[in-house]
């Protein structure tokens, strides 16, 4: 282990040499050089390169060993500085540009074959009719057995305008081929958007890409339109993404000028502040952000400034702290490396960014995952003595990383091994079971809220589901799928709900079955009173 850990320390020296080696960067600005000694390092490490190319027993792979470099270089800077090569970049910036071009399906490798599970809204598959269950068996009359997941993407996209013929096995009927017109397909950022009730609406953003923001104010006109009073805005497991978003989204719901967040960093165009007033607001309804420790960056944004300028309460657990300004430069041969320019801060002051030491990527993201974290901040809290600060009409929150809840809510499920199996299983048995029960009771779709209101899987329907967990062989313990019988009956009967009528009303049934969401609702007397001036 020793004798190949000390080349990836050399190659990140290496790396200096690539990228110092003269004292003007690639955009063409002067270097900052920390330390006397810099240019003697650079030197030595110029002649290394030349030893090893000239006197190494094979052939050195410069491409592979420098794509290494870089990233060993930037992981030294902090948590979020990275390299990005050039394959991964294009996806990358396709995920957040909020589209990309194919035919849109949602799919899985089933019995060998690529498995439609659903077609996106409006895309070339739903309006070809394409369904949940469609088994696409040939490409261009190419056979796409065993077909690797990787593979999929490079057939079924390519260029807006051009045609791809997929052949169809359906159940039981004679294949067919059907000819799709490859088109831009969406990426939504809004998972789903309902009413709990008759007062409470509920929207789920799982990402800020370039169309949150329109996907937001949708989903908020949609609602109102429907009677919404109050608002559960979920930023769960959101990473972040585009500030910008992040800034409009919050302007939607703050009044007046107010300072939304603030970065600061050493160059000066790094120090920027960002300020509410520029989208109209609407009406002043309750709002409840939802967060955990998955919500990063753009959301603890949002979540921050809500709280700090007391529009909403949060509630849930501390977020991640992902608080660092990254900018992204390209470089020559197409990949891009993203700087740390600067650090986030709330409008009371609060540095999102949790402590870290650089280089120690492992304790950095394993201290994010550890169980109980929120209590395990709170007693360091009691040491360490987290910083107070105020919010716009005096409450206290607290500093020194992530965003802190205004009421605490562990976000852990309480599920067995064997429950987890069958949920996470490759053969989806939830898929093929709910696919085959549509298929024997068609007219359910008919009477959506007697579905909701009434539908219930049975005791026996289980049984069956279950049949097909043993016919694809997956290993269970009998009293842990019992433990666990209540959540799988409701997990199918969201994933009847999807394959039925969408994503939305999926989310539904999944969300009122909650109980975790019965206690956050229990605060909204909290978020109507910090709207009283």
């Amino acid at each position: 282990m020793k004798a190949k850990k000390r080349p990836v320390r050399l190659a990140l020296l290496v790396s200096i040499v690539i990228i110092f080696a003269v004292i003007i960067s690639p955009v063409g600005k002067k270097i900052a050089v920390a330390g006397n000694n810099l240019y003697m390092k650079m030197n030595i490490l110029s002649d290394i390169i030349g030893l090893v190319n000239e006197n190494y027993a094979e052939v050195p792979d410069w491409d592979n060993i420098f794509d290494g470099v870089y990233k060993s270089l930037m992981d030294e800077l902090d948590p979020h500085s990275v390299f990005i090569d050039k394959k991964e970049l294009s996806n990358i910036e396709e995920s957040f540009d909020g589209k990309f071009t194919g035919i849109g399906i949602e799919f899985d490798i089933l019995d060998n074959f690529i498995t439609v599970i659903s077609p996106i809204a409006d895309s070339p598959a739903d309006k070809a009719g394409l369904r949940s269950g469609d088994k696409i068996i040939k490409i261009d009359g190419e056979s796409a057995f065993k077909i690797a997941r990787d593979e999929v993407p490079k057939k079924l996209r390519g260029p807006k305008g051009s045609r791809v013929i997929v052949t169809i096995k359906r159940g039981d009927e004679k294949a067919f081929d059907v000819t799709l017109i490859r088109d831009e397909i969406p990426l939504y950022s809004v998972s789903a958007s309902f009413m709990m009730d008759d007062e409470i609406g509920y929207i789920f953003v799982n990402r800020f890409s370039a169309t949150t923001y329109d996907e937001v104010q949708d989903a908020i006109n949609k609602l109102k339109k429907e009677g919404m009073k109050k608002l559960l805005l979920d930023l769960r497991g959101n990473s972040g993404g585009i500030l910008g978003e992040a800034v409009k989204i919050s302007d939607i719901f703050i009044e007046g000028k107010e300072t939304i967040v603030s970065t600061k960093g050493r160059i000066p165009s790094s120090n920027e502040v960002y300020y509410s007033g520029q989208i109209e607001t609407g009406d002043r309804y309750p709002v409840i952000v939802m967060i955990n420790r998955g919500s990063a960056s753009a959301s603890e944004i949002v979540a921050g400034a809500l709280q700090d300028l007391d529009r909403g309460i949060v509630v849930g657990e501390t977020s991640f702290g992902k608080g660092l300004v990254q900018r992204q430069y390209r470089l020559r041969d197409g990949s891009a490396i993203r700087v740390t320019i600067a650090k986030y801060y709330t409008p009371s002051g609060r540095l999102i960014q949790r402590p870290y030491e650089n280089g120690d990527m492992v304790s950095y993201y394993e201290d994010f995952a550890v169980e109980n974290r929120d209590s395990l901040l709170a007693v360091q809290d009691s040491i360490k003595n987290r910083p107070e600060y105020k919010t716009k009409k005096g409450r206290t929150v607290l500093g020194g990383g992530g965003i802190s809840p205004d009421f605490h809510i562990d976000d852990e499920f309480d599920i067995t091994e064997s429950g987890r199996k069958i949920l996470t299983a490759a053969t989806r048995p939830e898929f093929v079971y709910s696919i085959a029960y549509i298929d024997k009771n068609p007219d359910l779709k008919n009477n959506k809220d007697k579905f909701f209101n009434k539908f219930e899987i049975t005791d026996q329907e289980f049984e069956e589901f279950l049949k097909i967990v043993q016919e694809q062989k997956i290993e269970t313990k009998e009293q842990e799928v019992l433990k666990d019988k209540n959540f799988i009956k409701l997990r199918l009967k969201a994933s009847i709900a999807k394959e039925l009528w969408g994503y939305d009303e999926s989310y539904k049934v999944l969300r009122l079955g909650d109980d975790y969401l019965k206690k956050v609702i229990s605060y909204f007397d909290e978020a109507e009173k910090i709207l009283v001036d």
